[in-house]
């Protein structure tokens, strides 16, 4: 299986309580929906967990597997990154995508100048933004910054010709 056919759902915490779940921290809108893909694999497409059972906790998702079966098992899987197979996801509605898709994507600006490329796509709880990597400008590149990903922030998602483009507001 190809990498980039692999989306990253959840990181692994830890262990849970000491009957051998596994505290996972998601990476989906919803914590629970890190389960619902299948079985969760390894970057190289490696079954790690199959879920059987799981709940929400403070800052995740227990998860009961057979693959694990002590505490110990599970504290040595801690920050191991687990991935489900892009086809297991639904399409997205339109104007919605994937972070997956968004990132390594061109950013130009309004006016067509190439701005640089998106590094990630966080929310930090108003709302989605981009991090973007700035070109590099005489052999130096300057550090990421953030950028709405809305509407009137980001007019336009090509995600086949590999670009968004971004408003960028002067200063006054």
């Amino acid at each position: 299986m190809n990498n980039d056919d692999l989306i990253c759902v959840a990181a692994i915490a830890g262990a849970f309580g000491v009957k051998g779940e596994v505290k996972l921290k998601p990476f989906t809108e919803a914590p629970e929906n890190c389960v619902g893909y299948g079985p969760l694999l390894s970057k190289q497409g490696k079954v790690l967990l199959t879920p059987e059972s799981y709940r929400l906790v403070k800052g995740g998702v227990a998860l009961k597997c057979p693959e694990v079966a002590t505490r110990e098992q599970a504290e040595a899987l801690k920050s191991t990154k687990l991935y489900v197979p892009r086809a297991n996801f639904p399409a997205p509605e339109e104007d919605e995508y994937y972070a997956a898709d968004l990132i390594g994507l061109d950013v130009k600006s309004t006016e067509g100048k190439r701005v640089g490329t998106i590094l990630n796509v966080v929310d930090f709880g108003a709302g989605e933004l981009l991090e973007i990597k700035p070109l590099q400008v005489k052999g130096k590149s300057g550090a990421s910054f953030y950028h709405p990903f809305t509407k009137a922030g980001t007019p336009k998602v090509d995600i086949r010709a590999g670009r968004v483009v971004i408003k960028i507001e002067e200063a006054e």
